[in-house]
């Protein structure tokens, strides 16, 4: 069964930092790279961090130089250290498997944990 168990966000002031925790199921962690993704209220999800076996990693622009991918494959567990947030950054954190060209989520989606970036 495909498991995807996301936690670690919470209330945070800009300028500060948070790490997220994704725990994997083996069938997804094994195979594929692994995503973070985001959707704030009223928009759509975005991939905003990827990550391959090897470890090669891809950020998109708004996170770049903040946000830092890693996974840890003795625990099937991918992780995403968020610095210098910003009030933009709030949103519901998903990961998941991504396909090898990062257009599409490859499992079923967890429950997310939210992150909030305010004063």
């Amino acid at each position: 069964q495909v498991q995807l168990v996301e936690s670690g966000g919470g209330l945070v002031q800009p300028g500060g930092s948070l790490r997220l925790s994704c725990a994997a199921s083996e069938s997804i962690f094994s195979i594929y790279a692994m995503g973070w993704y985001r959707q704030a209220p009223g928009k759509q999800r975005e991939l905003v961090a990827t990550i391959t076996k090897g470890g090669r990693t891809n950020y998109a622009d708004s996170v770049k130089g903040r946000f830092t991918i890693s996974r840890d494959n003795t625990k099937n567990t991918v992780y995403l250290q968020m610095n210098s947030l910003k009030p933009e950054d709030t949103a519901v954190y998903y990961c998941n498997g991504v396909s090898r060209d990062r257009t599409v989520a490859v499992g079923p989606w967890g429950q997310g944990t939210q992150v909030t970036v305010s004063s």
